[in-house]
């Protein structure tokens, strides 16, 4: 039996240009033409027809189909493993997203509401990328930290933000004033403002042991938009990132260091 470009279109739910792209590229060109010309459709077209919308609908190129059709033993397996393979990371991908989406609605539900002059009076120069915020949300998102974190940030109210940038502003001159007057970064004035953040970032956020500490400080050095969270761009120096990630790693150090000699004075 053969069937009109129109009927074909109706029933498989494409559009007739679909089918005459389709007859153009190669990739399904009719059986059968009429005694006017007009394409004409048999069985097996169909049947092809269904297997390259199923692939389309999986994502693949008309390319890749052409190539799929032209020999399926050959290539059709592991062009579907492949595809099944990234489909799941996109299914993963989304669900991280979905997630983000959940946290950003409850931290928007259970926030602080604030105008943007209130908002200014809070956090001054110190602003929030929303992209770096994403993007951290879903590298975190597992963490028991991320969502500590999330979940207390949310729960503070204007006093407390007020508070907490207070403490960081104090903090962030201090820092600064080390970092120009030529501290080492391995000094005890430098070691000690690292300590100072990362009991911040505990009271505050989420408890912060060393190790903690320093992928944070390692994310300052990586990610500009990560440091601008600690110092914005009008007050920042080059090399300071990099002055207090090292700071941070030096503190760290110490602590391990306490640790040993205390278990040693244990024994």
């Amino acid at each position: 039996m053969s069937y009109s470009v129109g009927q074909v279109s109706a029933f498989a739910g494409v559009t007739v240009r679909t089918l005459h792209h389709y007859d153009k590229a190669g990739l399904l060109s009719p059986g059968d033409r009429s005694q006017a010309g007009y394409r004409l459709y048999d069985d097996a077209d169909l049947v092809r027809l269904q297997q390259i919308l199923f692939y389309r609908e999986l994502g693949f190129s008309l390319d890749e189909i052409a190539a799929i059709l032209k020999d399926p033993q050959a290539n059709a397996v592991e062009q579907l493993r492949a595809r099944q393979r990234q489909l799941s990371e996109e299914i993963a991908r989304l669900q991280r997203l979905a997630e983000v989406a959940e946290r950003a609605i409850e931290v928007q539900q259970t926030g602080v509401p604030l105008t943007p002059q209130e908002r200014f009076e809070v956090f001054g120069e110190i602003t929030f990328d929303l992209s770096y915020a994403t993007e951290a949300e879903l590298k975190w998102a597992r963490s028991d930290g991320q969502r500590e974190a999330m979940t207390r940030a949310a729960a503070h109210t204007k006093d407390d933000w007020r508070r907490l940038m207070g403490e960081a502003a104090a903090w962030r001159a201090e820092l600064l004033a080390a970092f120009d007057e030529g501290e080492r970064h391995d000094g005890e004035r430098a070691m000690d403002l690292a300590e100072e953040h990362r009991l911040h970032v505990s009271r505050w956020f989420t408890s912060c042991p060393p190790d903690m500490h320093r992928r944070i400080a390692d994310d300052f050095v990586a990610d500009p938009r990560a440091f601008a969270l600690v110092v914005p761009p009008s007050q920042q120096r080059p090399g300071l990132a990099a002055y207090l990630c090292r700071a941070v790693h030096a503190n760290a150090a110490r602590h391990a260091a306490g640790r040993a000699d205390s278990e040693e004075g244990n024994r």
